[in-house]
């Protein structure tokens, strides 16, 4: 096997830029690692075997870690055929592992993507045939090994996936909302507004604590892998020994000793779930959290910092309004009265919210300084900047006394 691998590190469309800032400072950890391209959903890189072990411990924002096991140009399914049933998957797992296959394409002549998938598991079944007589079994809701094909106009690239479940499963979220934000987005989300470690920052619409979470690890430094389990562990192979080094490598920070990183939320069932997930995710020091509706909030600090949240809609909104008002009037008059708090009380703060609807400057009738586009699944949603300037709320007061008014 060569020292030098290829990969793929897909990501929330929108987190590219974020992503490859990561994974150039994962990279300073051990000087192999070199980051490459980014291009639509994702950032490709290349280093040796560890460093996917360290990307998958360390990335908050990457989806997966993909090893590209091949690359060339086809014309039909048997192209994709012969070139999968070439590479050596015996070097890699057994056949006793289980296995999935996912194709993704843009703009490919082929017909039809099932074909091809089937294609590849076929090649892959017979290559292990061929060898041993037997062949893996396929299992797509818990596979041993996932193996993921590409195809663009005129080239297929074949990846094997080091990660096993999608790196944003960081292994401690028990329960959640009913919609909550995945966790790499949320920490793309984190990095994206500027926000660090010891600065305030403040989630008043908090759920489940998803961006609570993610913020209180990177504070802590807690890797996002550290609890959990990785297809990689399955190669043949793996080194159980340098995973341990590289794990224990890890130096968390000192905990803070005066809370930087505040939470509330209209349910007091979201609250006590927010609370929960921090402890899972190891979280041992303060995060204050209360029950409050957003439109009765105060700035939870001294210090001007962050504003960061995922705004509700629908029926989360209605959790303490007025259930005889329609939906639509419900959330004017719910991110009316925001706005305003966010006029009189965040003086100095920069406010972040992150949303589908992309009327919403307007519902709270304030000017963005600033909208970034972001795609939650297949969702297009804007990630708005409001700076909340001091002495916002005070022009009225700033008209001299001697002025009359004609």
């Amino acid at each position: 096997m060569s020292s030098s691998f290829s990969y793929f590190c897909p990501c929330p469309r929108g987190l590219e830029i974020a992503l490859a800032e990561e994974l150039n400072e994962i990279a300073l950890l051990d000087k192999t690692l070199k980051v490459h391209t980014q291009v639509p959903g994702g950032v490709h890189c290349s280093g040796s075997l560890q460093d996917a072990y360290r990307i998958n411990l360390h990335s908050r924002i990457a989806s997966r870690v993909l090893m590209r096991m091949a690359h060339a140009s086809y014309t039909t399914e048997n192209d994709i055929y012969d070139l999968t049933l070439a590479q050596a998957w015996e070097d890699w797992f057994e056949v006793d592992h289980t296995i999935r296959i996912d194709v993704t394409a843009i703009k490919s002549p082929l017909r039809s993507l099932e074909f091809t998938t089937l294609k590849i598991k076929d090649a892959i079944c017979d290559r292990f045939r061929d060898i041993y007589n037997r062949r893996p079994s396929v299992d797509t809701k818990m596979p041993d090994m996932r193996i993921v094909g590409f195809l663009d106009a005129r080239t297929f690239t074949l990846y094997l996936d080091t990660s096993g479940e999608a790196l944003f499963k960081r292994g401690w979220r028990m329960e959640t909302g009913d919609a909550p934000l995945r966790e790499n987005l949320a920490a793309g989300l984190l990095r994206t507004s500027g926000w660090k470690p010891g600065m305030t920052l403040f989630d008043p619409m908090c759920g489940s604590g998803t961006i609570l979470a993610e913020a209180a690890q990177m504070l802590a430094g807690i890797p996002p892998g550290l609890h959990r389990d990785f297809a990689f562990e399955k190669f043949a192979g793996f080194s159980k020994a340098e995973w341990a080094a590289i794990k224990a490598s890890v130096k968390p920070n000192p905990l803070p000793t005066e809370p930087t990183i505040f939470g509330s939320d209209i349910s007091g069932d979201m609250v006590a779930m927010t609370r929960n997930n921090l402890n899972k995710a190891g979280i041992r020091f303060e995060v204050p959290l209360k029950q409050i509706e957003a439109q009765e909030v105060k700035a939870p600090s001294e210090t001007p910092g962050i504003l960061l949240t995922n705004p509700p809609y629908g029926e989360r909104i209605g959790v303490r309004g007025d259930s005889t008002m329609e939906a639509d009037d419900m959330a004017k008059e719910f991110f009316s009265a925001f706005g305003t708090t966010l006029k009189q009380r965040f003086a100095g703060w920069k406010v972040f919210l992150f949303t589908a609807d992309l009327g919403l400057p307007k519902l709270l009738r304030l000017k963005e300084a600033r909208k970034t586009p972001f795609f939650n699944g297949a969702l297009e949603c804007r990630l708005f900047r409001f700076d909340m300037v001091a002495g916002f709320n005070r022009r009225e007061q700033a008209i001299p006394k001697t002025e009359t008014k004609q």
